[in-house]
C-alpha cells in the first residue's frame, strides 16, 4: 500500500463553541462542516481538522464509534521562510507560545495550547525530510 499523507486529524473537545472560536476565530481556519452538539470540521491547509464531542460519537450511529479523552498533540506545517512570521502571527492573536524547541540542522518548532489543552505545534517545512 502506498500512502500519500494523513488527510484528517481528529480531536475530542469539551466545547464545540470554544473550538470554533479558537480554530476559526483566532487561527482563521474555514469551517467546512458543522453539526450542533456533535462536531465541527475545519480546513487546515490541504488537510482537515475534525473536532468531535466525544460523547456524541461513542455510539457510532452513522460511522463507526470513536471517542477519546485527554490532551492530544497535532502539528501544522508552514513554509520554512514563514516560520518566524507564523510565530509572530500566533502571538498577535493573543495565543501564548508555551515552548520553542530546537531540533536538528537549525530547525525549530513552537507549541501552544487550544481551549481543551491539546498541544498544538507549528513546524517549518522540511523538519522531517
Amino acid at each position: 500500500m502506498h500512502l500519500n499523507r494523513i488527510i484528517e486529524t481528529c480531536l475530542y473537545v469539551q466545547s464545540l463553541e470554544k473550538s470554533e472560536a479558537f480554530y476559526h476565530g483566532k487561527l482563521e481556519f474555514p469551517i467546512i462542516g458543522k453539526e450542533q452538539g456533535r462536531h465541527i470540521f475545519f480546513k487546515a491547509g490541504t488537510s482537515v481538522l475534525l473536532c468531535f464531542n466525544a460523547e456524541a460519537t461513542k455510539n457510532g450511529e452513522s460511522v463507526p464509534a470513536h471517542f477519546g479523552e485527554g490532551q492530544m498533540h497535532l502539528a501544522f506545517e508552514v513554509p520554512k521562510a514563514h516560520y518566524e512570521e507564523a510565530k509572530d502571527w500566533i502571538q498577535s492573536k493573543g495565543i501564548k507560545i508555551e515552548h520553542e524547541h530546537h531540533w536538528h540542522n537549525d530547525y525549530y518548532s513552537f507549541y501552544f495550547r487550544d481551549p481543551d489543552g491539546h498541544s498544538v505545534e507549528v513546524v517549518p517545512q522540511g523538519l522531517w525530510d
